[in-house]
């Protein structure tokens, strides 16, 4: 089964967030992450997305590893913009045509392959017109290194400005349960233009799951800088959770347990169908048996009433999704 994100881009109905294989929310097994990646390609996810700058290009080089003997079986996402270390609050950007084919040469390099498949600008560069990024990241599909454009985390405007340039087959932005900004004038947007849309972090960095307990994140782990994740906003965010813990618990049975991780998944999966593009999240994983958990969503239809319960949970969420309003698109619109 396959799902025409846009562009002509044909890609599974669940895809792999390459960044969780780095160290930011903890240490993280090289050996256990591609035993992970190769069980996601297994089991039918064959949408895999990294970045340039995950783990510094660590990330790119990890997946090479999956793609020696397996590039034909995967829709290979990557991206470029991010000129900081983010894993360290480092948050630097850079767009110009220059760096757009030199950060495509570099990934490309280090994900030892010929062409990228979805070619993502990882946040807006405010120095440079969008329509020189869009411009120079054409010239690459032309020359045949990249298949496909993307963005992420770009305003509707911005949106409409690029597809005058070049096709966009897809827009990576924060959405789930407890995010929903992007709803409010992105999304539309992207049903009208026939773009697809690709959540990062549907599950809530973990959140939404019930299993993350603010007090015990590791010392280097992203989150603890998050306003979502301090004192105070993680327990009073604590309503979100219950309410998807409710669900799961309605729609189990004696026959199958459903997670509160399965319950998150579908209700994006949903809003694809309410609100008219399709969506692809892309949740990620160090263990192999949460890629067989997160694929259980596919299947698991929500009820009106429970699709209601779960849209009115978001408006007790507390905290925004950064610490920098300016650096995701809600900031900027």
């Amino acid at each position: 089964m396959t799902i025409d994100l846009g562009d002509g881009l044909q890609v599974s109905p669940l895809g792999f967030g390459g960044m969780a294989l780095t160290p930011v929310y903890g240490p993280a097994d090289p050996v256990e992450s591609l035993a992970t990646l190769n069980h996601a390609v297994d089991a039918g996810i064959t949408f895999i997305d990294t970045a340039n700058v995950y783990g510094m290009g660590a990330n790119e080089e990890l997946i090479a590893e999956l793609l020696k003997d397996r590039r034909e079986e995967v829709q290979l996402a990557t991206k470029f913009g991010i000129a900081g270390n983010p894993a360290t609050g480092e948050r630097e950007v850079r767009a110009d045509p220059a760096y757009v084919r030199e950060s495509a040469a570099a990934s490309l390099k280090r994900l030892n392959t010929e062409v990228i498949d979805l070619y993502y600008l990882h946040r807006l560069d405010p120095r440079v017109p969008i329509e020189e990024t869009v411009g120079a990241m054409a010239e690459l599909v032309q020359e045949g290194k990249v298949r496909h454009l993307g963005l992420s985390e770009v305003t509707a405007s911005e949106l409409e400005r690029a597809v005058k340039v070049h096709p966009i087959a897809a827009v990576q932005s924060e959405w789930s349960i407890w995010s929903r900004d992007v709803e409010r004038s992105v999304v539309p947007t992207a049903a009208r233009l026939g773009v697809g849309f690709v959540p990062y972090s549907p599950l809530g960095r973990g959140f939404l799951t019930g299993t993350v307990n603010s007090s015990e994140l590791a010392e280097g782990d992203i989150r603890r800088r998050m306003p979502r994740f301090v004192d105070g906003a993680v327990d009073a965010n604590q309503t979100v959770v219950e309410v998807v813990v409710r669900v799961a618990g309605e729609l189990s049975s004696t026959e199958a347990t459903v997670t509160p991780a399965q319950v998150a998944l579908a209700w994006l999966l949903a809003q694809g169908g309410r609100l008219g593009l399709p969506v692809v999240p892309i949740p990620g994983t160090r263990r192999a048996s949460r890629i067989d958990e997160n694929l259980g969503a596919i299947s698991l239809t929500l009820s009106d009433t429970q699709l209601s319960a779960l849209d009115q949970a978001a408006e007790a969420v507390v905290g925004s999704r950064s610490d920098t309003p300016s650096w995701v698109s809600y900031g900027r619109e």
